[in-house]
Protein backbone atom coordinates (compact mmCIF):
# COMPACT_ATOMS: atom_id res chain seq x y z
CA UNK A 1 0.00 0.00 0.00
CA UNK A 2 0.83 3.52 -0.54
CA UNK A 3 0.63 6.77 1.74
CA UNK A 4 -2.43 7.46 0.74
CA UNK A 5 -4.20 4.37 1.26
CA UNK A 6 -2.68 3.82 4.51
CA UNK A 7 -4.08 6.94 5.23
CA UNK A 8 -7.47 5.99 3.44
CA UNK A 9 -7.66 3.39 5.46
CA UNK A 10 -6.26 4.62 8.76
CA UNK A 11 -9.41 7.40 8.37
CA UNK A 12 -11.88 4.49 8.17
CA UNK A 13 -10.65 2.78 11.16
CA UNK A 14 -10.98 5.75 13.12
CA UNK A 15 -14.63 6.70 12.38
CA UNK A 16 -15.80 3.02 12.42
CA UNK A 17 -16.64 3.86 15.80
CA UNK A 18 -17.32 7.76 16.08
CA UNK A 19 -18.35 7.53 20.03
CA UNK A 20 -15.05 5.07 21.02
CA UNK A 21 -13.04 7.35 18.79
CA UNK A 22 -13.70 10.47 20.18
CA UNK A 23 -13.69 8.83 23.96
CA UNK A 24 -10.13 8.20 23.32
CA UNK A 25 -9.44 11.63 21.93
CA UNK A 26 -10.49 13.02 25.02
CA UNK A 27 -8.01 11.89 27.18
CA UNK A 28 -5.33 14.06 24.73
CA UNK A 29 -7.53 16.96 24.26
CA UNK A 30 -8.03 17.20 28.31
CA UNK A 31 -3.94 16.54 28.87
CA UNK A 32 -3.06 19.13 25.91
CA UNK A 33 -5.79 21.81 27.47
CA UNK A 34 -4.05 21.87 31.01
CA UNK A 35 -0.57 22.13 30.40
CA UNK A 36 -1.56 24.96 28.26
CA UNK A 37 -3.92 26.89 30.95
CA UNK A 38 -1.98 25.47 33.74
CA UNK A 39 1.07 27.17 32.30
CA UNK A 40 -0.63 30.33 31.87
CA UNK A 41 -1.78 30.48 34.97
CA UNK A 42 1.92 30.26 36.12
CA UNK A 43 3.40 32.28 33.90
CA UNK A 44 0.46 35.01 34.26
CA UNK A 45 1.08 34.95 37.85
CA UNK A 46 5.04 35.51 37.80
CA UNK A 47 4.08 38.57 35.84
CA UNK A 48 1.87 39.67 37.70
CA UNK A 49 3.99 39.40 40.91
CA UNK A 50 6.74 41.16 38.56
CA UNK A 51 4.69 43.90 37.50
CA UNK A 52 3.89 45.18 40.91
CA UNK A 53 7.23 44.62 42.28
CA UNK A 54 8.58 46.95 39.20
CA UNK A 55 6.50 49.32 40.42
CA UNK A 56 8.51 49.70 43.64
CA UNK A 57 11.48 50.68 40.50
CA UNK A 58 14.74 48.80 40.44
CA UNK A 59 16.48 51.20 42.48
CA UNK A 60 14.78 50.88 45.90
CA UNK A 61 15.96 49.56 49.32
CA UNK A 62 13.68 48.79 52.29
CA UNK A 63 16.04 48.55 55.78
CA UNK A 64 13.94 46.71 58.86
CA UNK A 65 14.73 45.16 61.79
CA UNK A 66 16.00 41.87 62.08
CA UNK A 67 13.70 39.24 64.26
CA UNK A 68 16.60 36.75 64.84
CA UNK A 69 19.65 38.76 65.11
CA UNK A 70 20.85 40.04 69.01
CA UNK A 71 22.56 42.96 67.57
CA UNK A 72 24.78 45.63 69.28
CA UNK A 73 24.00 49.34 70.68
CA UNK A 74 22.49 52.06 68.96
CA UNK A 75 24.35 54.97 67.88
CA UNK A 76 23.23 58.83 68.50
CA UNK A 77 20.88 60.25 66.17
CA UNK A 78 21.83 63.66 63.95
CA UNK A 79 19.22 66.43 63.72
CA UNK A 80 17.35 66.56 60.27
CA UNK A 81 15.16 68.84 59.80
CA UNK A 82 11.94 66.67 57.81
CA UNK A 83 12.82 64.23 60.46
CA UNK A 84 12.06 66.48 63.15
CA UNK A 85 9.74 65.39 66.05
CA UNK A 86 9.29 63.13 68.66
CA UNK A 87 11.30 59.65 68.49
CA UNK A 88 13.04 56.99 70.61
CA UNK A 89 16.84 57.34 69.54
CA UNK A 90 18.69 54.17 69.13
CA UNK A 91 20.37 54.22 72.39
CA UNK A 92 17.40 54.84 74.58
CA UNK A 93 15.97 51.50 73.09
CA UNK A 94 19.36 49.59 74.58
CA UNK A 95 19.56 47.03 77.37
CA UNK A 96 22.38 46.78 79.07
CA UNK A 97 23.22 43.51 80.55
CA UNK A 98 25.80 42.20 83.11
CA UNK A 99 27.28 39.60 80.66
CA UNK A 100 25.89 40.55 77.38
CA UNK A 101 25.00 44.37 76.10
CA UNK A 102 22.10 43.43 73.53
CA UNK A 103 18.95 44.84 72.64
CA UNK A 104 15.84 44.20 71.28
CA UNK A 105 16.69 44.72 67.20
CA UNK A 106 14.94 47.76 65.98
CA UNK A 107 15.25 50.50 63.34
CA UNK A 108 14.61 53.72 64.49
CA UNK A 109 14.01 57.31 63.28
CA UNK A 110 17.72 58.64 64.05
CA UNK A 111 18.81 55.60 61.92
CA UNK A 112 17.09 56.90 58.98
CA UNK A 113 18.15 61.09 60.02
CA UNK A 114 21.82 59.04 60.21
CA UNK A 115 21.64 57.59 56.25
CA UNK A 116 19.71 60.85 54.81
CA UNK A 117 22.38 63.60 56.14
CA UNK A 118 25.67 61.09 55.40
CA UNK A 119 28.31 62.00 53.47
CA UNK A 120 28.80 58.66 53.24
CA UNK A 121 25.90 57.60 51.34
CA UNK A 122 26.61 59.86 47.76
CA UNK A 123 24.56 57.01 46.08
CA UNK A 124 21.56 57.46 47.91
CA UNK A 125 19.00 59.92 46.90
CA UNK A 126 16.09 59.90 49.35
CA UNK A 127 15.44 58.38 52.02
CA UNK A 128 11.69 57.73 54.00
CA UNK A 129 11.34 56.19 57.64
CA UNK A 130 8.07 54.58 58.05
CA UNK A 131 5.72 53.42 60.58
CA UNK A 132 2.67 51.40 59.93
CA UNK A 133 -0.29 51.63 62.46
CA UNK A 134 -2.71 48.52 62.62
CA UNK A 135 -6.18 48.10 63.17
CA UNK A 136 -7.49 51.36 61.66
CA UNK A 137 -10.71 52.13 60.58
CA UNK A 138 -11.87 55.08 58.36
CA UNK A 139 -15.14 56.48 59.14
CA UNK A 140 -17.07 59.17 56.99
CA UNK A 141 -20.79 60.58 56.99
CA UNK A 142 -22.15 57.10 58.13
CA UNK A 143 -19.65 55.02 55.62
CA UNK A 144 -16.49 52.75 57.64
CA UNK A 145 -14.00 51.04 56.10
CA UNK A 146 -11.02 48.92 57.79
CA UNK A 147 -7.94 50.18 56.05
CA UNK A 148 -5.36 47.46 54.61
CA UNK A 149 -2.08 49.38 55.11
CA UNK A 150 -1.95 52.57 57.19
CA UNK A 151 1.58 54.41 56.95
CA UNK A 152 3.16 56.84 58.42
CA UNK A 153 6.29 58.56 56.29
CA UNK A 154 7.65 61.52 54.92
CA UNK A 155 6.64 63.36 51.55
CA UNK A 156 9.47 61.58 50.08
CA UNK A 157 8.22 58.50 50.38
CA UNK A 158 5.67 58.81 47.36
CA UNK A 159 8.85 59.04 45.07
CA UNK A 160 10.60 56.14 46.01
CA UNK A 161 7.27 54.32 46.74
CA UNK A 162 6.91 55.50 43.16
CA UNK A 163 3.27 56.51 43.69
CA UNK A 164 1.31 59.94 42.72
CA UNK A 165 -1.71 61.61 43.61
CA UNK A 166 -4.50 61.99 41.33
CA UNK A 167 -7.06 64.35 42.64
CA UNK A 168 -5.97 67.06 45.07
CA UNK A 169 -2.40 67.34 46.60
CA UNK A 170 0.34 65.41 48.71
CA UNK A 171 1.19 66.90 51.95
CA UNK A 172 4.52 68.52 52.71
CA UNK A 173 7.18 69.20 54.77
CA UNK A 174 5.39 71.63 56.57
CA UNK A 175 2.46 69.32 57.51
CA UNK A 176 5.34 66.94 58.56
CA UNK A 177 7.03 69.15 60.94
CA UNK A 178 3.79 70.52 62.09
CA UNK A 179 2.43 68.18 63.56
CA UNK A 180 -0.56 68.02 60.75
CA UNK A 181 -3.13 65.32 60.78
CA UNK A 182 -3.80 65.33 56.74
CA UNK A 183 -3.69 62.39 55.03
CA UNK A 184 -3.58 60.41 51.39
CA UNK A 185 -6.13 58.03 50.75
CA UNK A 186 -6.35 54.85 48.32
CA UNK A 187 -9.15 54.39 45.55
CA UNK A 188 -10.55 51.79 47.45
CA UNK A 189 -10.79 53.18 51.12
CA UNK A 190 -12.12 56.28 49.54
CA UNK A 191 -14.92 54.10 47.03
CA UNK A 192 -15.79 52.42 49.94
CA UNK A 193 -16.53 55.87 52.14
CA UNK A 194 -18.01 58.03 49.23
CA UNK A 195 -18.74 55.83 46.09
CA UNK A 196 -17.62 56.61 42.79
CA UNK A 197 -16.99 59.94 42.86
CA UNK A 198 -13.71 59.99 44.77
CA UNK A 199 -12.35 63.70 44.28
CA UNK A 200 -15.74 64.49 46.57
CA UNK A 201 -14.01 63.14 49.16
CA UNK A 202 -10.64 66.02 48.73
CA UNK A 203 -11.00 68.37 50.98
CA UNK A 204 -13.14 66.89 53.64
CA UNK A 205 -12.67 65.62 56.74
CA UNK A 206 -12.79 61.82 57.81
CA UNK A 207 -12.08 59.84 61.09
CA UNK A 208 -8.81 57.40 61.52
CA UNK A 209 -10.13 55.15 64.92
CA UNK A 210 -12.10 58.29 66.36
CA UNK A 211 -9.29 60.77 65.59
CA UNK A 212 -9.77 63.68 62.52
CA UNK A 213 -7.86 63.60 59.17
CA UNK A 214 -8.22 66.20 56.69
CA UNK A 215 -7.93 64.40 53.03
CA UNK A 216 -5.36 66.26 51.11
CA UNK A 217 -5.47 64.10 48.33
CA UNK A 218 -6.35 60.55 46.81
CA UNK A 219 -3.49 58.03 45.35
CA UNK A 220 -3.38 57.01 42.09
CA UNK A 221 -4.55 53.78 41.75
CA UNK A 222 -1.89 50.74 41.89
CA UNK A 223 -4.21 47.99 41.16
CA UNK A 224 -3.49 44.34 43.35
CA UNK A 225 -1.15 42.10 43.56
CA UNK A 226 -3.35 38.63 43.79
CA UNK A 227 -5.19 39.05 47.41
CA UNK A 228 -3.53 41.94 48.40
CA UNK A 229 -5.41 45.45 46.94
CA UNK A 230 -2.61 48.01 46.67
CA UNK A 231 -5.27 50.38 46.85
CA UNK A 232 -6.44 49.32 49.61
CA UNK A 233 -4.13 52.13 51.66
CA UNK A 234 -4.01 55.35 54.02
CA UNK A 235 -1.04 57.03 53.73
CA UNK A 236 0.18 60.19 56.63
CA UNK A 237 2.59 62.18 58.17
CA UNK A 238 4.63 60.09 60.30
CA UNK A 239 4.55 62.85 63.04
CA UNK A 240 0.79 62.56 62.94
CA UNK A 241 0.33 59.06 62.81
CA UNK A 242 2.83 58.61 65.94
CA UNK A 243 0.65 61.45 67.96
CA UNK A 244 -2.47 59.43 66.90
CA UNK A 245 -2.61 56.11 65.62
CA UNK A 246 0.64 54.19 66.36
CA UNK A 247 2.72 55.80 69.16
CA UNK A 248 6.26 56.70 69.67
CA UNK A 249 8.46 53.97 68.97
CA UNK A 250 10.63 52.29 66.41
CA UNK A 251 9.79 52.35 62.70
CA UNK A 252 8.44 49.62 60.45
CA UNK A 253 10.71 50.32 57.97
CA UNK A 254 13.16 52.35 56.03
CA UNK A 255 12.10 53.18 52.57
CA UNK A 256 15.49 54.36 50.21
CA UNK A 257 15.73 55.40 46.34
CA UNK A 258 19.22 54.78 45.27
CA UNK A 259 20.38 57.31 42.38
CA UNK A 260 20.24 55.17 39.81
CA UNK A 261 19.70 51.53 39.52
CA UNK A 262 23.16 50.89 38.56
CA UNK A 263 23.90 52.49 41.96
CA UNK A 264 21.57 50.16 44.19
CA UNK A 265 24.26 47.72 44.89
CA UNK A 266 26.59 50.54 46.06
CA UNK A 267 24.15 52.02 47.91
CA UNK A 268 23.13 49.02 49.88
CA UNK A 269 27.05 49.00 51.01
CA UNK A 270 27.10 52.57 52.21
CA UNK A 271 23.79 52.18 54.29
CA UNK A 272 25.32 48.91 55.53
CA UNK A 273 27.93 50.82 56.69
CA UNK A 274 26.27 53.23 58.12
CA UNK A 275 24.28 51.01 60.15
CA UNK A 276 26.77 48.84 61.14
CA UNK A 277 29.01 51.77 63.06
CA UNK A 278 25.90 52.72 64.97
CA UNK A 279 24.06 49.31 66.20
CA UNK A 280 27.94 48.20 66.58
CA UNK A 281 27.57 44.92 64.48
CA UNK A 282 29.30 43.09 61.54
CA UNK A 283 28.16 41.68 58.45
CA UNK A 284 27.92 37.96 60.89
CA UNK A 285 25.88 39.53 63.73
CA UNK A 286 23.80 42.43 61.97
CA UNK A 287 20.47 43.07 63.78
CA UNK A 288 18.70 44.80 60.62
CA UNK A 289 18.15 43.69 56.37
CA UNK A 290 18.82 45.89 53.52
CA UNK A 291 16.63 43.97 50.85
CA UNK A 292 15.94 45.86 47.15
CA UNK A 293 13.67 45.35 44.65
CA UNK A 294 15.37 43.86 42.12
CA UNK A 295 16.30 40.99 44.81
CA UNK A 296 12.82 40.55 46.16
CA UNK A 297 12.02 39.98 41.72
CA UNK A 298 14.52 37.83 41.38
CA UNK A 299 13.35 35.68 44.47
CA UNK A 300 10.16 35.76 43.40
CA UNK A 301 10.39 35.25 39.94
CA UNK A 302 12.32 31.88 40.38
CA UNK A 303 9.45 31.52 43.06
CA UNK A 304 7.06 31.26 40.39
CA UNK A 305 9.27 29.78 37.70
CA UNK A 306 9.53 26.20 39.97
CA UNK A 307 5.47 26.81 40.45
CA UNK A 308 5.02 27.00 36.91
CA UNK A 309 6.89 23.74 36.29
CA UNK A 310 4.95 21.89 38.97
CA UNK A 311 1.91 23.24 37.32
CA UNK A 312 2.72 21.70 33.88
CA UNK A 313 4.38 18.40 35.58
CA UNK A 314 0.97 18.15 37.27
CA UNK A 315 -0.90 18.34 33.59
CA UNK A 316 1.50 16.42 31.80
CA UNK A 317 0.54 13.75 33.58
CA UNK A 318 -2.99 13.76 32.70
CA UNK A 319 -1.54 13.80 28.93
CA UNK A 320 0.40 10.59 29.91
CA UNK A 321 -2.97 9.24 31.13
CA UNK A 322 -4.47 10.33 27.55
CA UNK A 323 -1.86 8.37 25.89
CA UNK A 324 -2.62 5.29 27.70
CA UNK A 325 -5.62 5.45 26.75
CA UNK A 326 -4.81 5.67 23.19
CA UNK A 327 -3.03 2.53 23.28
CA UNK A 328 -5.71 0.64 25.07
CA UNK A 329 -7.82 1.34 22.64
CA UNK A 330 -5.99 0.56 19.86
CA UNK A 331 -4.97 -3.23 21.15
CA UNK A 332 -8.64 -3.19 21.52
CA UNK A 333 -8.81 -2.38 18.08
CA UNK A 334 -6.67 -5.14 16.54
CA UNK A 335 -8.53 -7.91 18.44
CA UNK A 336 -11.36 -6.62 16.98
CA UNK A 337 -9.60 -6.67 13.15
CA UNK A 338 -7.79 -10.00 13.84
CA UNK A 339 -9.71 -11.35 10.67
CA UNK A 340 -9.27 -8.06 8.78
CA UNK A 341 -5.44 -8.63 9.35
CA UNK A 342 -5.61 -12.01 7.98
CA UNK A 343 -7.27 -10.69 4.96
CA UNK A 344 -4.82 -8.28 4.13
CA UNK A 345 -1.91 -10.51 4.89
CA UNK A 346 -3.00 -13.15 2.53
CA UNK A 347 -3.61 -10.45 -0.40
CA UNK A 348 -0.37 -10.00 -0.17
CA UNK A 349 0.34 -6.61 2.05
CA UNK A 350 3.59 -6.47 4.33
CA UNK A 351 3.99 -6.03 7.75
CA UNK A 352 5.13 -2.35 7.09
CA UNK A 353 2.04 -2.04 5.24
CA UNK A 354 -0.04 -3.30 8.70
CA UNK A 355 2.38 -1.01 11.20
CA UNK A 356 1.88 1.65 9.03
CA UNK A 357 -1.66 1.60 9.05
CA UNK A 358 -2.56 1.10 12.57
CA UNK A 359 0.20 3.76 13.69
CA UNK A 360 -1.16 6.30 11.28
CA UNK A 361 -4.83 5.55 13.24
CA UNK A 362 -3.23 6.27 16.68
CA UNK A 363 -1.64 9.61 15.42
CA UNK A 364 -4.74 10.39 14.18
CA UNK A 365 -6.61 10.10 17.22
CA UNK A 366 -3.82 11.99 19.13
CA UNK A 367 -3.70 14.65 16.29
CA UNK A 368 -7.49 15.33 17.00
CA UNK A 369 -7.30 15.47 20.25
CA UNK A 370 -3.77 18.13 20.18
CA UNK A 371 -5.66 20.05 17.70
CA UNK A 372 -8.95 20.48 19.63
CA UNK A 373 -7.14 20.63 23.00
CA UNK A 374 -4.82 23.47 21.79
CA UNK A 375 -8.31 25.44 20.69
CA UNK A 376 -9.80 24.67 24.16
CA UNK A 377 -6.49 25.45 26.02
CA UNK A 378 -6.13 29.15 24.33
CA UNK A 379 -10.28 29.67 25.16
CA UNK A 380 -9.69 28.74 28.30
CA UNK A 381 -6.87 30.77 29.05
CA UNK A 382 -8.65 34.27 28.22
CA UNK A 383 -10.77 33.72 31.60
CA UNK A 384 -9.28 35.06 34.87
CA UNK A 385 -8.28 31.57 37.28
CA UNK A 386 -7.89 31.78 40.91
CA UNK A 387 -7.80 35.42 40.89
CA UNK A 388 -5.01 35.66 38.01
CA UNK A 389 -4.97 36.05 34.52
CA UNK A 390 -3.41 33.43 32.41
CA UNK A 391 -0.87 34.29 30.47
CA UNK A 392 -0.39 32.24 27.24
CA UNK A 393 3.45 30.80 26.93
CA UNK A 394 3.89 30.37 23.58
CA UNK A 395 6.40 27.05 23.97
CA UNK A 396 3.86 25.29 25.77
CA UNK A 397 1.24 24.94 23.09
CA UNK A 398 4.16 23.80 21.04
CA UNK A 399 5.08 21.73 23.24
CA UNK A 400 1.87 20.10 24.41
CA UNK A 401 1.09 19.57 20.99
CA UNK A 402 3.82 17.94 20.10
CA UNK A 403 4.23 15.88 23.15
CA UNK A 404 0.49 14.88 21.89
CA UNK A 405 1.90 13.47 18.33
CA UNK A 406 4.53 11.74 19.75
CA UNK A 407 2.40 9.66 22.68
CA UNK A 408 0.25 8.66 19.44
CA UNK A 409 3.75 7.25 18.20
CA UNK A 410 4.79 5.80 21.22
CA UNK A 411 1.18 4.10 22.55
CA UNK A 412 0.52 2.89 19.32
CA UNK A 413 3.81 1.06 18.10
CA UNK A 414 3.26 -1.54 20.24
CA UNK A 415 -0.42 -2.40 19.62
CA UNK A 416 0.80 -1.65 15.34
CA UNK A 417 3.45 -4.03 16.01
CA UNK A 418 1.59 -6.53 17.88
CA UNK A 419 -0.98 -6.52 14.48
CA UNK A 420 1.32 -6.95 11.97
CA UNK A 421 3.05 -9.80 13.87
CA UNK A 422 0.09 -11.77 13.38
CA UNK A 423 0.18 -14.74 11.37
CA UNK A 424 -2.47 -14.82 8.36
CA UNK A 425 -3.42 -18.05 8.81
CA UNK A 426 -4.11 -17.71 12.82
CA UNK A 427 -5.93 -14.51 11.89
CA UNK A 428 -8.23 -16.20 9.40
CA UNK A 429 -8.84 -18.59 12.32
CA UNK A 430 -9.99 -16.16 14.56
CA UNK A 431 -13.41 -16.05 15.84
Amino acid sequence: MNVAETARFACQGVTANKPRSALTTLGVLIGVAAVIILVAVGTGSSRSVSEQISKLGSNTLTVQASSTAAGGRGGPGGGFAPFAGPASSSSGSTTSQTATKTRTPQITLSDARAIATSKQAPDVLGVAPVVNASSVTATYDGASHSVGTTTGTTPAYLLIDNSSVHYGSAFTDADYTEHRRVVLVGQTVAQDLVGDDVEELVGRTISLNGISFRVDGILTSKGSTGPQDQDDRVVAPLTAVQDTLSGYGALSTISIKATSADTVTLAEGEVESILDARHQVTSTDRDYSVSSASSILSAATSSNRTFTVLLGAVAAISLLVGGIGVMNIMLVTVTERTREIGIKKALGAGRGDIVGQFLTEAVLLSLFGGVVGVVVGLVGSRFTIVGVQPTVAPYSVGLAFGVAILIGLFFGLYPANRAASLRPIDALRYE
